[in-house]
């Protein structure tokens, strides 16, 4: 773009974001990098996504993390893509391949954390270095005053495997030089000294070096002068701000002349190496660590036996991972460093959009939201300018893009809290809501992840009817199970009580302080406090709130405090109402005015601690725990998912499309993800056991006496338990891989592959049972159960001691996945075709039978893939639909038939969007005594008109023959298309056939049995 714009031009400048362009992803494809799949792999595969019909790439986080990272989260440096992915120049080749397919880029954002188990992230070294006066210290969220004395100006580093003496005394903690520095050794990891330190291990042989060298040779001086300056340099408690960059700036020249002195003077080498054996002590004599003991002592951290971070930790977490700590991205200068190159790939069109990992983690995500979008202006105006020939880092311009930004940001949200906002920048957030909670209307977002449709969609497949029976199932199998609500709540406060017992004590001796200087509260005791806290989180219904001053409560805040409150009262009658009013009041900020005005800053820093607190409980307590107990159908405990409710109503899926559909029109839409606890055709498969309770009854007593000899008993009891064990065979029958369409043979599941799908169920089983801690753990493995389980899974899984069970395994699991193609081919074409930017994760395009993380970053054969999708090309466009379409009906289970009906769909996405984007979504019924088996909707625009139709609960459909939803099976059903005329026509793309509006007994559709007469779904278009 070339124009005459003056950067000090009012008029200019709003032109320019009038010009900006605006980036709607059609469909993206996730791909999961790390060292085995880098970026010059990912680059080969632009040309099979281009043609698939994906509009955009969505990436795992390629920023530099952690050394050998499987996934990405752990970033160290914001500033270089990741080495371990072939680093910026790969990154390049990577984005020009992207660019000549005409590929967008979605990146994966973490504001939240960083990665500090790894050298890679020089700024939390510099803070081990240099405590509080690091310059990096603020970039970091860390309770430099806690609680407990010992740890002011400290970090906890709750690193050690056994007690810290313990440790120390073994000889396992060892003193180390290189480079002019000084470092403490802990096997892999290295932790900096304050260099002020240096002075104690530089000053240990002086004398035995004067009296080798003299007191006035070179090397002698040098080294005196070099501890001179360490006696002048800042101590690491200085915070002021002239000490913190004198400091910073005078340890680097003096570990300069360190490591001059020590390269050109041997004896100094010598005395050093002596030092270091000094220190280093010898194992077995105790005494010999004493002068390590109390070098150790004076560094800005604690090293600490791992297990008391849950108490003492002052740094906050990602949830209750030691090694990720969370930043202050809400400081601007944080937010600068850690999206500068972020930015600066967006203004340079390299990236595209924005998904943003864990938003409510963060301190005020409304707020970083809008920076976000007015950041990538600035930086896309500030580029823009440079490129017209103008010096876009002149004080004018800055002022002028910053200053009519800010305004067109103000102008803009003042529209969002209204109506949908095309917002500049594409950015997704992964929010969970919880039952009845939307997207906050002021987030500057196009919507979520997809996790709220996923569990929409999902549960439609989910026989209602059947509820009772499974519920007598699952007690019958399980024994008698706590209400899901009362489960939660205790789950709730086991992590609160374990895993995060440091925060919660953080935030209850941050309100003890508060209430000691307000005479009407004082008498709250801090044990008080303490309790009524974790009892209000447990009964949180939602995440978090998103409070931040008097101007930000709003209606929806206070429905849930004043829920989880009312909640935490009926549980606990015997604690006075008081004090769970004055908490209620102090999170709504409705006695604020209670407290002196001095004080009410650290009354709303409180309150957004609280809320910043209760969303890590919330994904601990349920998405990784209770998740893992309540095993009624685990297809339902999925991320978002709410399991008590057993599945959802059709008018509730559409309930929820309608309003996406106003609201958040190009919120993602995904199916599987790599947080999902299971894949999208193992939720599929899973489903259909609801369907037929008495049939799977029956199944669960054959295997569970077939397999009784395999447990193991301990103290009268049984491993794995019977609740683990029903878990193990849903899981079976949801991921089996040998389901082949015909009758099972056993050569097939008694090969080699058998050996692969053992590994794999033995590693779920193994993460499975530990996230649940009931019998084992993380943080407490009861080596017992996890090797009851893992050679239970192992024995199930043995042709040679249960070739019964699993001849009976695969029948049955051929008769589930048969149904289950069909719940997989629904949800797909909804997902393809609802309101929202439908996301592939990586090679779910076929059937992909992958479980929980890290199961679901296996390597994918794409090779495989692009050769399938030749030939649908070479098929689709020699119009060879309708033959081609029941060859893949006919051999479904090769999956070819997905990538089909994946392909179909997103051609007609790219050549004519107006069909999805901005179009109305209208439900459709059905007539007749199998309506209730039809999902249906049209997309509705100026330009046409689609129909979307698909079958569910198939097996009932078919009265539980072996027969697919098609044809016949269908009767006198009647799909209704009420808006449309008589003899107006619509094509199905699959098939290619045409179908005519026809009125009969006052409905106007089409019967059902020539909707899908020859394929199980349909999506017709208007002609």
């Amino acid at each position: 773009m070339k124009t005459s714009l003056r950067p000090q031009d009012k008029e200019g400048i709003e032109q320019l974001l009038h010009q900006l362009p605006r980036h709607l992803p059609r469909a993206t494809y996730r791909l999961q990098f790390h060292a085995d799949f880098n970026l010059d792999q990912g680059a080969q595969l632009a040309g099979y996504l281009q043609r698939l019909g994906i509009s955009d790439v969505y990436a795992s986080p390629i920023l530099t993390a952690r050394a050998g990272s499987p996934h990405g989260y752990d970033i160290t440096d914001h500033s270089q893509i990741n080495p371990d992915l072939g680093g910026n120049e790969a990154f390049k080749r990577f984005s020009d391949t992207l660019l000549r397919h005409q590929l967008g880029l979605i990146l994966d954002v973490v504001p939240n954390h960083m990665g500090i188990g790894d050298l890679r992230n020089t700024w939390w070294s510099d803070v081990l270095e240099n405590g509080p006066s690091s310059i990096y210290a603020h970039y970091f969220d860390i309770d430099w005053d806690p609680v407990r004395p010992q740890l002011r100006a400290k970090v906890l580093l709750p690193i050690l495997g056994a007690q810290y003496g313990d440790v120390l005394d073994a000889g396992e903690l060892q003193l180390r030089y290189a480079g002019g520095a000084f470092f403490l050794a802990y096997y892999e990891h290295l932790f900096p000294l304050d260099p002020c330190s240096y002075a104690d291990l530089l000053g240990y042989k002086l004398d035995a070096l004067i009296s080798e060298l003299g007191g006035d040779h070179v090397d002698v001086v040098e080294l005196q002068s070099i501890l001179t300056a360490l006696s002048y340099l800042p101590a690491h408690t200085e915070v002021a701000p002239e000490k913190v960059l004198e400091r910073n700036r005078e340890k680097e020249v003096i570990k300069r002349r360190l490591a001059n002195l020590y390269e050109q003077s041997e004896s100094v080498q010598v005395a050093l190496e002596a030092t270091l054996a000094f220190y280093n002590g010898t194992p077995g004599q105790p005494e010999s660590f004493d002068r390590l003991e109390q070098l150790i002592a004076g560094q800005p951290y604690r090293l600490a036996f791992w297990r008391v971070a849950t108490e003492e930790i002052n740094y906050r977490r990602f949830f209750d991972i030691n090694d990720l700590a969370a930043i202050r991205v809400e400081l601007p200068e944080v937010l600068q460093a850690t999206h500068q190159l972020v930015f600066r790939l967006l203004a340079e069109g390299r990236a595209t959009g924005l998904r943003i990992d864990h938003p409510d983690g963060l301190w005020r995500p409304p707020a970083y939201f809008h920076q976000l979008q007015a950041s990538y202006l600035e930086y896309w105006a500030a580029a823009t300018l440079k490129a017209d020939g103008l010096e876009a880092g002149e004080e004018a311009a800055d002022s002028a893009i910053f200053d009519h930004v800010a305004a067109w940001i103000t102008q803009t949200l003042a529209q969002s809290e209204h109506e949908g906002v095309a917002w500049p920048l594409y950015v997704v957030a992964e929010k969970i809501l919880s039952a009845g909670e939307d997207l906050p209307a002021d987030w500057a977002v196009a919507g979520t992840t997809g996790y709220d449709f996923l569990n929409e969609v999902n549960g439609i497949f989910v026989d209602q009817a059947a509820r009772k029976q499974l519920d007598r199932l699952y007690t019958d199998v399980a024994g008698v199970q706590p209400r899901f609500a009362n489960l939660v709540n205790s789950k709730k406060k086991e992590i609160m009580l374990v895993s995060l017992a440091s925060e919660i004590n953080t935030l209850s001796h941050m309100l003890d302080r508060l209430t000691e200087r307000n005479r009407h509260y004082r008498d709250f005791t801090l044990n008080s406090l303490t309790f009524i806290i974790r009892e209000v989180i447990a009964c949180l219904p939602v995440y978090r709130t998103y409070i931040s001053g008097l101007d930000t409560v709003t209606p929806w805040d206070e429905r849930y405090v004043e829920a989880a409150v009312r909640e935490a009262k009926r549980r606990n009658p015997r604690t006075a109402e008081t004090i769970f009013n004055f908490l209620c009041d102090t999170l709504l900020l409705r006695n604020l005015d209670s407290f002196a005005e001095d004080a009410r800053p650290e009354v709303i820093r409180f309150v957004m601690k609280f809320q910043q607190i209760s969303g890590p409980v919330m994904a601990k307590g349920v998405e990784d725990t209770t998740f893992y107990v309540y095993n009624r159908l685990v297809s339902l405990n999925e991320v978002g998912g709410h399991p008590e409710n057993y599945g959802h109503s059709v008018e509730y899926m559409h309930k929820h499309a309608g309003h996406r559909s106003t609201r958040w029109p190009s919120s993602m839409l995904g199916s599987s993800t790599h947080d999902t606890k299971r894949g999208e055709d193992v939720r599929a498969r899973i489903n259909v056991l609801s369907e037929i309770p008495q049939e799977w009854r029956q199944i669960v007593s054959r295997w569970t006496r077939l397999n009784l000899r395999k447990k193991k008993t301990r103290d009268d009891t049984t491993m794995p338990s019977r609740n683990d064990e029903y878990l193990l065979y849903q899981t079976l029958v949801g991921a089996w891989p040998f389901a082949n369409g015909a009758t099972p043979d056993p050569e097939v599941y008694r090969g080699e592959a058998l050996e692969g799908f053992r590994e794999r169920i033995v590693q779920y089983m193994e993460k499975a049972t530990r996230e649940a801690k009931v019998h084992t753990s993380w943080v407490n493995p009861g080596a017992d159960y996890d090797t009851a389980v893992r050679r239970f899974v192992e024995g199930v899984l043995d042709p040679r001691r249960s070739g019964r069970f699993l001849d009976s395994l695969a029948i049955f699991a051929e008769r589930v996945a048969f149904f289950g193609f069909f719940n997989s081919l629904a949800q797909t074409l909804i997902k393809l075709t609802a309101p929202g930017v439908p996301d592939i994760y990586q090679g779910c395009e076929l059937w992909n039978l992958s479980l929980v993380d890290p199961d679901n970053r296996r390597p994918v054969d794409y090779a495989l893939r692009e050769r399938l999708l030749d030939e649908i090309v070479t098929r689709y466009e020699a119009g060879e639909q309708a033959s081609f379409a029941q060859e893949l009906f006919e051999q479904i289970t090769d999956g070819r038939i997905k990538l089909y009906l994946t392909y179909t769909v997103l051609q007609l996405r790219r050549a004519r969007p107006e069909l999805f984007v901005e179009a109305g979504y209208l439900p459709l019924a059905a007539a007749g005594d199998r309506a209730d088996h039809v999902v249906a909707f049209a997309r509705q625009s100026d330009a046409g008109e689609l129909l979307t139709v698909v079958p569910r609960l198939p097996l009932r459909l078919a009265n539980g023959d072996r027969l697919p939803p098609t044809g016949e099976r269908w009767g006198e059903t009647r799909l209704i298309v009420p808006h449309a005329v008589d003899g107006t026509h619509y094509r199905d793309l699959f098939t290619g056939a045409t179908l005519t509006i026809a009125t009969h007994d006052d409905h106007t559709g089409f019967w059902m049995r020539d909707v899908l007469a020859q394929f199980p779904v349909a999506l017709l278009e208007q002609i």
